[in-house]
């Protein structure tokens, strides 16, 4: 169960296995199905989730009902929906299990505790941190100065998972485009 948690802290530093075993002490197994809300909109964000199988989406609705996504977290990634979690104010955006997933979690208490207290933890807190930070200029940016071709030739390259295991509904609202523009350009790439 915490294989890929361990890989995953070993890929970023030095951890012996002592400190892992009490850093997973914290984590908690949950298994979710297809579709199933982490959070909503809202409501204030008191969970980090490691995504051993599955994908968790973040998205908000906007008032004419239109989905917005600002991020996927897949395989061997750990997500939550920063904003709140740190502010702890109400969401402006959902999370929601979009395959069924198998997850581990550690509440905000814990995950804090750890940083303030686990040197290896702190660190891998700040390469999520620089990470964010990272993906939402990018984000901002990539896709501003992009036309829509050019932006799935940019998922193409950079994320192709997206288009291998995601509805163009999903793409497509991450993309800033039509489902029927996302497909028509797919089949002319």
């Amino acid at each position: 169960m915490y294989k890929q948690l361990e890989k995953y802290f070993k890929s970023r530093t030095e951890i012996d296995d002592k400190t892992l075993s009490y850093i997973y002490s914290y984590f908690k197994f949950r298994k979710t199905k297809r579709n199933e809300f982490l959070l909503k909109e809202g409501e204030i964000c008191n969970n980090f989730y490691f995504v051993n199988k599955g994908c968790i989406r973040l998205f908000n609705i906007n008032k004419e009902g239109e989905e917005s996504t600002r991020y996927f977290h897949f395989e061997d990634s750990l997500g939550t929906a920063l904003s709140s979690l740190i502010n702890q104010q109400p969401s402006f955006e959902f999370m929601q299990t979009i395959e069924p997933s198998e997850l581990l979690v550690i509440n905000r208490e814990d995950y804090f505790h750890l940083v303030d207290i686990v040197p290896q933890f702190g660190f891998i807190y700040r390469q999520i941190l620089e990470l964010a930070y990272i993906k939402s200029q990018e984000r901002i940016y990539c896709f501003q100065g992009l036309d829509a071709v050019e932006k799935v030739r940019w998922v193409l390259t950079n994320q192709t998972k997206l288009l291998t295991r995601l509805s163009n509904k999903m793409v497509a609202s991450y993309l800033g485009l039509t489902p029927q523009t996302l497909s028509r350009l797919k089949s002319k790439i």
